[in-house]
């Protein structure tokens, strides 16, 4: 029997505060919130969710705190194989994150169990995998250079998306990975070239730095590009009035995942992607703003028939 490769993802879980506020507080400023409220969240989480309400089949690995085990329920019941998130006595990842009235958000990080990650924790995610199989990382977990490296000698196609950027990003072992996704700022720092750089500059650096990983560049309202070697590809982004923008760049990553699982040709993998992006930008929050893959294709049948 063959084997149907699956998407392992070691990424982070993060219990979400999201306030909303008139605009983004500055320094030395106090500013009360019009609203609260708590959800899932994390880089990793988001990416596994959306990638299960794609359809997708995908196994999570993480870490949680034990009094927050309805975050792993919450992924469970969306369809994430939770069997390695490990709950632990210690506190869980967590973000406290303003939204403003134009739906831009900032966020301030706290990684808590997220980065408790050991090399056991490692090695057993790469031996439960089998060749042939993805692994998606953030960087939002800790030991990464050593997973890549580790996933490179078990076979594994491997998709990375460095964000939040840091230093340590460029001294892991990027030839390791077969997919990379990045933004504007993402891109500009791999590849050494001002932010303001058009797409094309920036894929032209990425190429030359990583030739043989191949890259999607999300730039927002400037849409999407995909590019492996000589071949590019360009998304378009769909009009749309943004109501918060936080978890867009996941749920992106996570419906490509599940369309490139599939085996669909890119141009679809990005489309699918672009729609699923642009629905979760008119809802607030980020695992909560995530649609199914049914509203999703309602969307893009609804756009072919107009």
């Amino acid at each position: 029997m063959l084997h149907s490769p699956t998407l392992h993802n070691l990424g982070s879980i993060n219990l979400d505060h999201f306030y909303r506020v008139p605009h983004l507080v500055h320094p030395g400023e106090t500013l009360a919130s019009r609203s609260y409220h708590v959800g899932l969240g994390g880089k990793g989480a988001n990416q596994s969710l959306a990638m299960a309400l794609a359809g997708g089949q995908v196994c999570h690995w993480g870490r949680l705190g034990r009094q927050d085990a309805w975050a792993r329920d919450r992924l469970a019941r969306a369809g994430v194989d939770v069997s390695h998130v490990e709950l632990v006595d210690e506190a869980s990842g967590h973000a406290i994150i303003q939204v403003d009235d134009q739906g831009e958000n900032a966020i301030i990080l706290h990684p808590g169990a997220n980065h408790g990650f050991s090399r056991r924790d490692r090695d057993d995610l790469c031996e439960a995998a089998q060749p042939g199989d993805w692994l998606l990382v953030q960087n939002e977990c800790n030991g990464l250079a050593e997973l890549l490296e580790c996933a490179r000698h078990k076979g594994l196609a491997v998709a990375f998306n460095p964000a939040p950027m840091s230093e340590t990003v460029l001294e892991m072992p990027l030839q390791a990975c077969r997919l990379l996704f990045v933004n504007r700022g993402e891109a500009a720092w791999l590849a050494g070239l001002p932010e303001t750089s058009d797409a094309e500059i920036l894929l032209e650096g990425l190429n030359k730095k990583l030739p043989q990983t191949a890259t999607v560049l999300t730039l927002g309202s400037e849409g999407a590009w995909y590019q492996r070697d000589s071949d590019r590809q360009f998304q378009r982004a769909l009009p749309v009035k943004a109501v918060d923008t936080t978890g867009a760049g996941d749920t992106f990553i996570g419906y490509f995942m599940a369309a490139l699982q599939e085996k669909r040709e890119i141009g679809d993998c990005l489309a699918l992607a672009a729609h699923a992006a642009a629905l979760g930008v008119q809802r607030p929050g980020a695992a909560d703003s995530i649609p199914s893959r049914d509203e999703v294709t309602r969307q893009m049948d609804q756009q072919t028939n107009d």
